[in-house]
């Protein structure tokens, strides 16, 4: 929407300054896309008198002469034939910047003479195209700025065009007068009102109109009257430059009448020629074959139902987007049938998409004009007619009845200033809905034809907020519920959460984040796929279930970068998974992966495959961040997508916090991964909450006395376990040892058999140990892990 400065001006009694208005639109939520200003160009010239003007001694084309500036005399030698002595002309000085040849002037020499600026043409100005010769004023003093003088003797030349970005629910702010009352409410000038003028009909019109039953809804309201003996022609100047100003081109007046009232007052019209017109104007749907040649110079062919206005001769015009050319007025147009009707939007912009036409009467139309204002728009646009054509007017015809769009709702000013946040008077809310154009009884507001948009009390709200500008509003802390310190904001496992992502990412896992929900095959793999996790209306066909697991996303990614050429991966994810469709059946999980080797290649032969023990090491040290017990055991109750015999939980009892272990190869085929890879998830959730809840960590436990370590070696059968081992060693005594550790195995003995060797840390608390003391704790070692495992001690 574009319109001038001083086009809103008259609607608007205002002193306020461009920028002002400018900024206030954009508050306004009428938000400012550009402002082209022609005076900014301009504002570095002043007006000179040519004191003498002399032949150039060395060119016939040149003169030398002497001009009289606000800095004094100065020497300007100059081409333009009209350079002579005694006329008042628009100086740039050097320094100055010349916009039409995009020069920045300097002292120059011209044959040989020093030119201190330059005298100025109206296209070196970007003012018009004339460049005969150099701008001669007719009045003016010297050193006056030419801006000012522009402003006072040619305006239109210096006048800013504003455009502005409309949204789809303020159709009222697709005419000039709208966004006048927009600015009045905000306090920037008073709103002038319309004109209430009724054009009285001196003989009936020769052309009725009917709107068949078929349309009714769709055309509720049709008014027209016919204008005989206008003198149709180029339109005065001052409604062509205001057209041209917008970047409209001006066709003949009574087609520019029209376009002048669709964007000052957002009333589309249209004009028939009635000699080309045979019969009544009927609004009816199309039929079938039917098309018309449009004003556009294009033809469309109408798709069976389309609304459109008829003679006897056929389709005249596409209700409410466009007229045909047939019936379209030239020069040589005597008698005028004048339309303003209201058409329902949802018709116009079916239509319009229908038929890919983007006019300006569609754009307004669809968006929701005033119907209250049908009428009146014919009769303002009338009197324009006569004014500018001449002519004789007939009485109005009408079909249909405007709609009834009249609607109240209850203001109330405390919850206003409830949901505002600002102390707004609640006399200034009923000024405020007031200079809108609300009507206000009691407590109601009762919504103008002009803003269908307003839909309910929040939209009162809304508008009184906008008004008195969101930019004042002062930021104001909560209250706080009760005091001392405050309570923390996070629940312990939204801090676990966080706690967890920070360590996978200090340990150089790289952070994922893939949807929540997979195709059908990759849930089966990971116990998932069924109805009740199936979404009702997916976004593809891979996305069709809500994902099990972690791990789908993350092989996903890897095979993606496998795919790329990156080979060496280290992805997390931490999210929700989901085992069912109701509440409660949804679990938050950190899964990471590891794949290739764990370091780049080096002469050292640092370079390994990662393996489980890399996936277990990363595992327990995220648990032991989040606060998950020191003591734990390991079990194989596996889910399938684990490689048996190489994966394992960390477990509380049957309470399983952690998985780690490589991911079964049957798994990587489907995902077409190469390689191995190992794989933890962590179950965030399951790890219990410390029984005392405090910010701080426990004292510091140590003690002053030697601790003595003893390794031991068992010959135990093949498939025991060293964690059974070690479990057991570390329960001979609790109190007394303090770490039990593997530093040794030995397979390939004789029956199948192998060794494993470990350490117990004897930490004594309140006396040093004796000999006797340590063989006793041995002892209990040696028998609870031969009870434990069937094993023998290694001689």
């Amino acid at each position: 929407m574009k319109f001038t400065f001083s086009w809103l001006k008259e609607h608007l009694d205002t002193t306020a300054s461009l920028d002002e208005i400018t900024e206030a639109l954009t508050d306004l939520g009428l938000e400012v896309e550009g402002v082209s200003d022609p005076a900014s160009k301009l504002k570095t010239f002043t007006l000179a008198k040519v004191i003498e003007a002399v032949q150039h001694p060395d060119a016939d084309r040149l003169r030398v002469c002497r001009v009289m500036t606000d800095e004094g005399e100065k020497q300007i030698v100059c081409g333009a034939p009209n350079a002579r002595e005694g006329i008042t002309v628009v100086l740039a000085k050097p320094g100055d910047y010349v916009p039409g040849i995009d020069v920045t002037l300097s002292v120059g020499k011209i044959r040989g003479i020093e030119s201190h600026g330059m005298m100025a043409s109206e296209r070196e100005l970007e003012l018009s195209e004339e460049h005969n010769g150099i701008i001669e004023l007719p009045s003016g003093e010297v050193g006056d700025k030419f801006v000012d003088w522009l402003a006072a003797n040619r305006p239109e030349t210096v006048d800013p065009v504003i455009e502005i970005k409309i949204t789809p629910n303020r159709p009222d702010a697709l005419g000039v007068h709208g966004v006048a009352r927009d600015l009045a409410a905000r306090g920037l000038g008073t709103l002038k009102a319309v004109k209430d003028v009724t054009v009285p009909g001196s003989f009936p019109s020769p052309i009725k109109v009917v709107i068949a039953p078929e349309v009714a809804a769709k055309a509720p309201f049709f008014s027209g009257r016919l204008i005989r003996g206008v003198k149709n022609g180029p339109s005065p100047e001052w409604l062509q430059m205001r057209l041209t100003a917008i970047g409209l081109r001006p066709i003949n007046t009574l087609v520019d009448i029209t376009n002048f009232f669709t964007f000052d007052l957002n009333r589309p019209l249209h004009v028939f020629d009635a000699a080309k017109v045979k019969g009544d104007l009927h609004v009816r749907p199309s039929v079938e074959g039917e098309e018309l040649l449009a004003l556009d110079g294009k033809t469309y062919a109408f798709a069976p139902g389309t609304m459109i206005i008829a003679d006897e001769n056929g389709p005249e015009s596409i209700a409410g987007i466009m007229g045909g050319e047939h019936s379209g007025c030239s020069d040589e147009t005597v008698d005028v049938f004048l339309e303003s009707a209201f058409w329902d939007p949802i018709a116009i912009a079916t239509a319009g998409r229908a038929l890919k036409i983007n006019s300006d009467a569609r754009y307004r139309f669809e968006r929701g004009a005033d119907p209250s204002f049908t009428q009146p728009g014919l009769e303002l646009a009338t009197q324009m007619v006569l004014d500018l054509c001449g002519g004789e007017a007939s009485e109005v015809v009408t079909a249909g009845s405007v709609p009834d769009t009249t609607r109240s709702y209850t203001l109330e000013p405390a919850r206003v200033i409830s949901l505002v946040g600002m102390e707004i008077p609640e006399a200034e809310q009923r000024a405020t809905l007031t200079a809108l154009g609300f009507r206000l009884e009691g407590d109601q507001a009762f919504v103008p034809g002009w803003r269908p948009d307003v839909l309910g009390s929040a939209d009162l709200v809304e508008e009184v907020a906008r008004i008195a500008s969101l930019t004042k509003l002062q930021g104001q802390p909560l209250s706080r519920p009760q005091a001392g310190v405050p309570q923390p904001v996070l629940t312990p496992l939204q801090v676990r959460e966080k706690t967890a992502r920070r360590m996978a990412a200090s340990l150089g896992y790289n952070e994922c984040v893939t949807y929540s929900f997979i195709d059908k095959a990759q849930a089966e793999l990971f116990g998932g796929g069924t109805d009740a996790l199936r979404i009702e209306n997916p976004i593809s066909s891979e996305m069709t279930h809500m994902r099990p697991d972690l791990l789908p996303g993350l092989l996903a990614a890897a095979a993606r970068n496998q795919a790329r050429g990156f080979m060496d991966l280290s992805l997390f994810e931490c999210g929700p998974v989901f085992s069912g469709g109701e509440p409660g059946e949804q679990d938050l999980h950190l899964s990471g992966i590891l794949v290739g080797a764990n370091a780049a290649r080096d002469p050292f032969a640092s370079r390994r495959k990662v393996d489980i023990f890399d996936a277990k090491a990363d595992a327990e040290a995220i648990l032991q961040t989040i606060g998950a017990p020191a003591k734990s055991q390991i079990n194989r109750k596996l889910d399938g997508w684990w490689h048996p015999g190489r994966a394992g939980n960390i477990a509380l009892g049957p309470n399983a916090l952690a998985t780690f272990g490589e991911i079964h190869p049957r798994i990587l085929r489907h995902f077409g991964i190469k390689g191995t890879v190992v794989a933890f998830t962590i179950r965030i959730a399951a790890i219990p909450l410390p029984k005392v809840k405090t910010p701080s960590r426990p004292a510091l436990v140590l003690s002053d006395l030697q601790a003595v370590e003893r390794d031991f070696a068992f010959v135990v059968d093949a498939q025991v376990e060293a964690l059974t081992l070690v479990n057991a060693a570390a329960g001979a005594d609790k109190a007394l040892i303090e770490r039990v550790s593997v530093f040794d195995q030995f397979t390939g003995l004789e029956g199948g058999k192998k060794s494993i060797a470990i350490t117990a840390r004897l930490q004594p608390r309140d006396k040093t140990l004796t000999d006797a003391e340590i063989e006793s704790v041995s002892a209990k070692i040696v028998e609870k892990v031969t009870k434990a495992t069937g094993g023998t001690l290694r001689s």
